[in-house]
């Protein structure tokens, strides 16, 4: 009936996303171009909402005028991407999206996770939670959703447990892994290259997003003694953003069973008298057994951008305590983020910190 009032008046009197759209779909089948411009531009005109979002995803891909819709699609794509970045406090609802709706919002660079282990985890759980039979859940996995998760970005220890998830196929499982590992032994530089490369939106897979816990390469040795060196790159504006009282922490790393983090902080100096740049290393667990480590924190430094040790200490931890230099580069903030600082390379400060268990 409106389509029909459509032709005869040139207008419509509905104004509601779902009226509108059972119109465009009527106008689509029967080749109303001009019904289903007019149906377009009222949509772009209405507010947008989760729901209507949802709606204009699951718009079929046969519609004639799909590249007139596609703004609208992208459109709704950008607001739940943006509505729920922060998966973690919206987690209820984002599990309840269907498939359209939690790509859209994992496919973004933005979203506010602790680390890419997270997205693995919370993908499992959705997929188990809208595919409870295991043929169907590998199935969405493998074509839809495992495109979404940043393999190269996860830990280890979690890419391990990918090998051994039942829900995904044994193959793709190996390819996924096989190729995030050759990502992280890549030079940071050649890293940067293959990100730049992506340029697909629906395949981002070496693209970094915005942790909260920034990713480390971690190399391990188990003899002589049990050692691990931890590299952790931030970039100059991540650094910037820490003044007046930032911090920002790294994923977890493993030495002997226990599991430790480093931390970047502008903090005051020991004398209390300017802002610098100071680091720190912490031990995850609470309650765990004393565990004495030597350590040493070096950087890359201008002009043979080699590291150089900058503070060496040993310490016994407890479960939750944290060890460091408040003043790494003995200089004042100003100085040290400034664009003369010989601490940045090509915008990167690299940090590296050893650790070796005492005997």
């Amino acid at each position: 009936m409106e389509l029909l009032n459509f032709i005869y008046s040139n207008t419509l009197s509905t104004t509601s996303a779902t009226t509108l759209l059972d119109v465009l779909m009527a106008a689509d089948k029967f080749e109303v171009a001009s019904c289903m411009r007019y149906c377009i531009r009222m949509l772009q005109k209405l507010p947008m909402t989760p729901e209507a979002a949802l709606l204009y995803l699951e718009l079929p891909s046969s519609v004639l005028m799909a590249e007139a819709v596609q703004p609208l699609t992208d459109t709704a794509k950008l607001y739940l991407a943006a509505r729920f970045k922060d998966i973690t406090k919206f987690q209820d609802d984002v599990l309840n999206l269907p498939l359209p709706g939690i790509e859209a919002v994992l496919l973004s660079d933005d979203l506010q996770v602790a680390s890419e282990d997270a997205v693995y985890d919370f993908v499992l759980k959705w997929a188990r939670f809208h595919y409870p039979k295991l043929e169907d859940r590998r199935e969405i996995l493998g074509s839809r959703l495992v495109r979404l998760i940043r393999f190269p970005y996860m830990t280890c220890r979690k890419l391990k447990k990918v090998l051994t998830c039942i829900d995904f196929d044994q193959e793709l499982a190996s390819k996924v892994v096989l190729e995030a590992l050759f990502f992280k032994a890549e030079a940071p530089h050649r890293q940067r290259v293959l990100a730049a490369e992506e340029s697909a939106p629906s395949n981002r897979r070496f693209v970094e997003r915005a942790y909260k816990y920034r990713p480390v390469k971690v190399v391990e040795f188990e003899l002589p003694r049990q050692q691990c060196v931890v590299f952790l790159d931030l970039k100059r504006d991540e650094c910037v953003n820490l003044h007046p009282a930032g911090r920002v922490y790294s994923q977890a790393f493993h030495l002997g069973g226990q599991g430790f983090f480093l931390s970047a902080h502008c903090n005051m100096d020991q004398q209390n008298q300017f802002a610098c740049f100071g680091l720190f290393l912490g031990m995850q667990e609470k309650g765990s057994a004393s565990f004495a480590v030597d350590y040493e924190f070096a950087a890359r430094s201008k002009p043979s951008e080699d590291y150089v040790s900058k503070y060496k200490g040993n310490y016994t931890f407890t479960g939750g305590k944290a060890v460091g230099y408040r003043n790494l580069f003995g200089t004042h903030w100003e100085t040290f983020v400034s664009e003369e600082s010989p601490y940045f390379i090509n915008g990167i400060l690299h940090l590296r910190a050893e650790l070796t268990i005492k005997r």
